[in-house]
């Protein structure tokens, strides 16, 4: 078996110098013994324990620490690292991460449209749920069949809900909710003149809003549970991601995440130590072993030419990782295009092209949702539909779910090929669009897939320059993995590790799925 990795690498030499590390006056402490341990290391040597993170990692905060400093403070932590409970533990630092979203605003074309409604006023104006045709989600034909996120827990990674919206209060899971920002279990977002903090209550009400009760919205699973884990409202650091993507996880089903480090073209980032162990132990031992269920937005980076491959949140292999289409079936401005991009659901696109209708700040509604954060919970909305009709799926049964059944027709890009099992796929688009009542239809007579098996292929290492805008083809041949029990017969992920040094002469590794 040949395997061919074509690698677009323009990118890469557009990768600037890291800035300098902020450090923050937190630590991510790794104890044997328990949380009364772990407290009672803090109290000694002059921390303040805040939470858990996950099994056996624990979040401190030291008084005599800058919350904000370019220095590290390690002297502080020397006498903690001795103690024996310590396995491992490290100052924490500040990392940017931006909703994906964007501000400028489209005008809005109301059209009406010729069917009997729900009694919810926005419902008109949901033209993503209700399009018909060839440009359909299909959610009509799974709510025909019964299927509505009954039972099924979504949590949206975010800023916070507001989970007194009353769209939203009656599907509210506070076991599905937590403030990591501030140590509590109150997720509401902080409230300022800007509303900055809408992200997440808009993303909350595409998945769940309530059906039928004259308010606003319906949403994609309208019957699921939703919660909020409040974690963009302050300094993210590797220890807040995990705390987050870790939370509750024998009661969350479903993670849905739209954010990212910055899509400017200019950054290639992704998980750290901690991100990647909450990750890693989300698809072994959440849902009881089915495996917690990541969904990601792929970034609006398009404008400024960037690739979703140098975001290791949603190029990994453990996401489900969602772009954008717009109404007429285009790829949108703000789209960017990698190969580990699953599937697509809408959002906006062009001044004359509507947008996602949803939930909002203070208890209204905004017809002017955006970007690849509108798309990524309306896949969340979508898996939730499937997962009740077959609670029993893991984490690579919704993947192989989502390749079968997402839509390529009619989808307008450049960059469309055929694999070598016969499926189209894009790197602007996936396998195509997600289709609701297709998923479902899967689920209900699906046989679980066998357990993952893992191979590595050494490349061959050669030293190659990549000029700017261009790119390099490395060709590896494989036996199939010889040595294992049975042989390949079905592929599901490549991940490539690289080596690249850029300018400045410093080294980034990048993993590319």
């Amino acid at each position: 078996m040949e395997l061919s990795v074509l690698l677009s690498m323009f990118y890469v030499f557009l990768v600037k110098a890291t800035h300098a590390a902020i450090f923050s006056d937190k630590w991510a402490v790794n104890i044997i013994g328990g949380e009364q341990v772990a407290k009672d290391l803090a109290r000694k040597h002059g921390f303040i324990y805040l939470a858990p993170i996950m099994p056996d990692y624990y979040h401190f905060q030291h008084r005599k620490v800058a919350k904000r400093s370019i220095t590290s403070s390690s002297h502080r932590h020397h006498s903690l690292r001795r103690q024996s409970e310590v396995l491992w533990l490290e100052q924490q630092v500040i990392k940017r991460r931006v909703k994906r979203d964007y501000s400028s605003v489209i005008p809005y074309s109301n059209v009406v449209e010729n069917l009997i409604p729900p009694n919810d006023p926005q419902w008109r104006k949901q033209w993503y749920l209700h399009r018909g045709g060839n440009l359909d989600i299909r959610v009509k034909g799974a709510w025909e069949m019964g299927y509505t996120g009954k039972n099924v827990v979504v949590t949206i990674l975010d800023d916070g809900i507001e989970k007194d919206h009353p769209d939203l209060a009656i599907n509210y899971d506070a076991r599905a909710s937590y403030d990591v920002n501030n140590h509590d279990n109150n997720p509401m977002p902080r409230y300022d003149e800007k509303n900055e903090n809408k992200h997440g209550t808009r993303c909350a009400g595409e998945v769940a809003a309530a059906a039928n009760n004259s308010v606003c919205i319906v949403g994609v699973a309208y019957d699921a549970f939703i919660g909020g884990v409040r974690m963009l409202d302050g300094d993210v650091t590797d220890a807040v991601e995990a705390m987050s993507l870790s939370y509750n996880p024998q009661h969350i089903d479903i993670y849905s995440a739209s954010w990212g480090p910055d899509d400017d073209g200019k950054t290639a980032d992704g998980p750290a130590r901690l991100a990647r162990k909450a990750f890693l132990n989300g698809i072994t031992n959440g849902r009881g072993g089915l495996g917690s269920v990541f969904v990601w937005a792929s970034g609006n980076g398009g404008r400024q030419r960037d690739n979703c491959n140098c975001d290791g949140y949603t190029n990994s292999i453990y996401t489900l990782s969602i772009s954008s289409v717009t109404e007429k079936g285009n790829v949108p401005w703000y789209s960017e295009a990698c190969s580990s991009t699953l599937a697509t659901t809408y959002s906006s696109g062009s001044s004359d092209e509507r947008q996602i209708v949803t939930t909002d700040l203070h208890k209204s509604c905004t017809t002017q949702h955006t970007g690849t954060s509108a798309s990524a919970p309306l896949a969340a909305g979508i898996v939730a539909l499937t997962l009740q009709a077959n609670s029993r799926l893991s984490w690579r049964d919704l993947q192989h779910i989502v390749v079968r059944t997402a839509n390529p027709t009619y989808l307008t890009s450049d960059d469309w090929v055929v694999n070598g099992v016969g499926r189209k796929v894009s790197h602007s688009f996936g396998y195509g669009l997600m289709d609701a009542t297709a998923m479902v239809q899967q689920a209900l007579n699906w046989t679980n897939v066998p357990s993952q098996q893992r191979c590595e292929v050494p490349a061959i290492s050669a030293r190659s320059k990549i000029r700017p805008f261009d790119f390099i083809r490395v060709t590896i041949d494989t036996n199939g993995c010889d040595g294992m029990h049975n042989h390949v017969q079905y592929l599901e992920h490549v991940m490539a590790k690289i080596s690249l040094t850029a300018a400045y002469d410093m080294m980034y590794n990048i993993d590319i799925t």
